[in-house]
């Protein structure tokens, strides 16, 4: 098997668009090779606790409305190629993630991570939930398999945030400057989303690798 690590933020676009070429790969090629290990990237860590209106963060980081319009065009046209209908409208806050990903943290020591990853997405950019709210997150959380009242008791604490803030910083630290990225076999870096197409060649070429080598 072969570790693939995703370093992903779940109010990124793009990791969300990321997901779902991958998904698409990993179905059609049925029995692949890929160990996933979801990573935290905070896009934006300096984001106050209880987050902000999702249009003022938009319009204050594009540099206006013709800025944030302008800048999501592509982003709506990748989703609709993925397959994804995202709810842009219904989003009416950009929260701070620290929170989701520590459920994200807490999710891998159940071998339940790739099922958040995929829930947090679903909430936020489809049902306009805000995932910074910790009622939420136990709810996320405990739809996709893990203890809700454990949840609620890990969240009401301060467990792990050191840890994710410092494993996000050493990301950056090795020159990840935006997500998703991705790292196949902790040597070969794919950043951004790539097409289902460019999955399956990585799929081929690992799995003709490892035939070679038996």
């Amino acid at each position: 098997m072969i570790k693939l690590d995703i370093l992903s933020d779940p109010i990124c676009p793009w990791c969300f668009i990321g997901k779902a070429n991958l998904d698409r790969a990993l179905e059609a090629a049925g029995d692949h090779p890929f160990v996933i290990e979801w990573h935290p990237f905070q896009l934006n860590p300096d984001m106050p606790k209880g987050g902000m209106d999702r249009r003022a963060y938009l319009e204050a980081k594009f540099g206006g409305k013709d800025g944030a319009v302008a800048a999501y065009a592509p982003v709506v046209e990748h989703a609709e190629a993925a397959g994804l209908v995202i709810d842009f409208e219904g989003i009416k806050r950009t929260p701070n993630t620290l929170d989701a990903h520590r459920l994200i943290h807490w999710a891998g020591l159940e071998g339940r991570q790739t099922p958040v990853v995929a829930a947090l997405f679903k909430a936020y950019f489809q049902e306009g939930r805000d995932i910074g709210d910790k009622a939420e997150l136990a709810e996320i959380g405990g739809a996709a398999g893990l203890d809700k009242a454990m949840v609620e008791r890990l969240l009401a604490s301060d467990a792990d945030a050191e840890d994710i803030s410092a494993r996000d910083a050493h990301a950056r630290a090795r020159g990840v400057t935006g997500v998703p990225t991705f790292v196949v076999a902790n040597q070969h870096v794919l950043r951004g989303a790539q097409p289902p197409d460019l999955w399956g060649k990585v799929i081929e070429e690992i799995a003709a690798q490892v035939k070679a080598a038996e």
